[in-house]
């Protein structure tokens, strides 16, 4: 039996664009020996760990649908560190089918709630030390901390004195005689003195904090719930990038709109004050989320006029159609129900916690005045080592008045 020599096509590092996949495709196969249904046809399409979920299904349900329907062979990727799918087909037709089929999945996945924002464009405000050692104690103050380094003092401290009281516990237990040498003047004379004959002093051990945590389990409030401080920043746009080139497309329209921000500034530095404390959604006995309100300092609004970054991005086709249209708000948020941790699997409809004694304490709360320095894109669930989100990408903000 004469063999088929097999005639692979290979995209490398597609993304899923099914006309384009689809015109390369037939044009290539059209060069083909006629007996296209004995050639092989493989297309490595890029997509991003993030949605090949999607594409898997439930127990591989929506992977064997499309391989059913189109006959080709899915290949997913076997890693997270992988983010490209691999088509096979004997048919170039089933191929661009299929990964038409498999950008439908995508494009309709990206619009729910069940993939998450994988970056947002921040103003980072932990740059600045003070602004983060506020929000520090303002955590520890509604958690019943005192201290911001109790924890590593207490630590550090319990190689001495736990020792010395462990071991004098012990010998007390036993009831015997303990031998205590007192030295005198001529260091030759000691005394002996049996201390069983002495009552004992037991000190009450420290009140334990249990009303103090019953009442934030009642109010629903434990520390994951708190931000991180040194990831403190304000939100100026959320966006869903879940393939390298959209990643990529991102990095180079923040960093091409660099000299218009600065024009917008007028070359000159941005402050904004911090007063405060306000709630996103929900009462105030039922809040979500509670943030600081942002003011710029002056009445010039060029901290709005800076936010042209998001006309940017819309234009670049990388927002959301419902995110277009939200009306911009600046916020910092230190408080935020969507960061509890969960126990489990185990899914709230609906989550929120008592923010009434907070607002009552921090109502009013001056967290100070700040320059902004620079504007990031930030990958979400990612840090870098200062503790900040991951910067994939920056542009600086005017720091010195422009002397003509």
């Amino acid at each position: 039996m004469q063999e088929v020599n097999e005639s692979t096509i290979e995209v490398m590092d597609a993304t899923v664009t099914p006309k384009a996949f689809e015109d390369d495709i037939e044009d290539e196969a059209s060069k083909e020996n006629p007996v296209l249904s004995a050639a092989k046809h493989s297309l490595s399409v890029e997509v991003g760990a993030s949605v090949i979920r999607f594409v898997r299904g439930k127990d591989g349900s929506t992977k064997e649908k499309i391989e059913k329907e189109t006959g080709v062979q899915i290949i997913l990727p076997s890693s997270k560190q992988e983010d490209a799918i691999i088509i096979e087909g004997t048919s170039a037709v089933s191929v661009a089918k299929a990964s038409k089929e498999i950008q439908h999945i995508i494009n309709e996945a990206v619009k729910t709630p069940s993939l998450d924002y994988s970056h947002f464009v921040s103003l980072p405000l932990a740059i600045h030390p003070e602004l983060v050692a506020k929000l520090v104690n303002y955590q520890n103050s509604i958690l019943g901390i005192s201290d911001a380094n109790a924890g590593e003092n207490l630590e550090g401290n319990s190689d001495g004195d736990g020792y010395e009281g462990d071991a004098q516990d012990e010998q007390l237990d036993k009831g015997s005689a303990v031998a205590v040498e007192r030295k005198v003047v001529n260091d030759r004379e000691s005394v002996k003195v049996d201390v069983r004959g002495i009552p004992l002093v037991s000190y009450a051990p420290k009140e334990p904090k249990d009303s103090k945590s019953s009442s934030l389990s009642d109010l629903r409030i434990e520390k994951s719930i708190f931000i991180k401080p040194k990831t403190f920043h304000l939100t100026v746009l959320m966006l869903k990038l879940w393939n390298k080139e959209r990643v990529n497309l991102a990095t180079e329209v923040l960093k091409s709109i660099s000299p218009k921000v600065m024009d917008a500034l007028d070359n000159r530095p941005l402050f904004v004050r911090l007063k405060g404390l306000d709630c996103m959604r929900g009462s105030l006995d039922k809040a979500c989320v509670v943030y600081a309100p942002v003011e710029e300092i002056g009445s010039e609004n060029r901290l709005s006029h800076a936010c042209l970054i998001i006309d940017a991005f819309v234009e670049a086709g990388l927002v959301l159609e419902r995110d277009i249209r939200h009306e911009l708000k600046l916020h910092a948020t230190v408080m935020n129900v969507k960061h509890r941790k969960r126990r489990g699997n185990r899914k709230v409809k609906s989550d929120f916690f008592n923010a009434c004694g907070i607002f009552k304490q921090f109502g009013s709360e001056e967290w100070g005045e700040y320059l902004i320095r620079e504007a990031h894109l930030s990958q979400r669930f990612k840090y870098d080592e200062n503790g900040y989100y991951h910067c994939c990408a920056s542009i600086p903000f005017p720091e010195n008045m422009q002397v003509d």
